[in-house]
């Protein structure tokens, strides 16, 4: 057993399936420019598959043995990621602390919010020629995020729960593009590597993903696990961030 200090496990949960994941495919098919949705994206909720996915994954949380059960959530503060944490504790019936963390929370997309693909290259041509030059990872949208501001960000978060979390179980719920950037910060992958992981992977919702602490550094065990809904016939549903504007 590894004695290094800090969490002896991560459990990464995306957020079950939100209105803005919905807006976003029903925008693409349509080949519309922008997501017809009211909500800011903090405040983006759960769709009723989505609360759907979230009990089944406490049903999971709950068949986990009481000495492998996470002992403290922390979670990304827009609605989609607390709705999912909530209604998986409450299908558990697991009682932890819940910790609310602003740098879980989803990429920011600046002037390129609530548009599509199509809508980028129509109405911001000179962004989408510059996304297409820089690549996926340092491309920053004006007023938002690169998906490297976003590992920036988690580095601090992570060095946080090495300090709080020593010895402890953590369950971080949150968002796709988040669950892949924890796994390149913490096992070192290069640009290249970490988005031919998400190409052969993704993040669905409602997955799981489980990083142990090793004498080595971190392994993990399980990505993209969504077996459990699969036990309970819930729907399972696979909107990727490939985009950068899905919810």
């Amino acid at each position: 057993m590894s004695t290094a200090s800090g969490a002896s496990r991560l459990v990464l949960v995306r957020h079950g399936e939100s209105v803005g994941n919905l807006a976003a495919a029903a925008a693409e098919r349509a080949g519309a420019d922008v997501l017809e949705i009211e909500t800011r994206d903090a405040d983006t909720p759960l769709s009723e598959r989505g609360t759907a996915q979230a009990r089944a994954l406490g049903a999971w949380l709950a068949a986990v043995p009481r000495a492998e059960r996470p002992d403290v959530v922390w979670c990304s503060p827009y609605l989609r990621a607390r709705q999912t944490a909530a209604a998986a504790l409450d299908a558990a019936g697991v009682d932890v602390p819940v910790r609310l963390d602003e740098r879980l929370r989803d990429r920011e997309l600046g002037i390129t919010d609530r548009l599509t693909s199509r809508g980028i290259a129509h109405l911001f041509p000179d962004e989408a020629a510059r996304r297409a030059l820089l690549g996926k990872f340092y491309y920053r949208p004006p007023g938002g995020e690169s998906w490297a501001d976003v590992a920036l960000r988690l580095r601090s978060f992570l060095a946080d729960t090495e300090r709080r979390e020593d010895g402890r179980r953590v369950l971080v719920v949150t968002h796709d593009a988040v669950v892949a950037l924890v796994r390149y910060v913490l096992e070192g992958l290069t640009e290249e590597g970490l988005f031919e992981l998400v190409r052969a992977h993704g993040v669905r919702n409602a997955s799981v993903s489980i990083i142990d602490r090793a004498d080595e550094g971190w392994r993990t065990s399980s990505f993209d696990d969504v077996a459990h809904l699969a036990e309970l016939d819930v729907p399972i549903t696979r909107h990727e961030g490939d985009t950068d504007h899905v919810r």
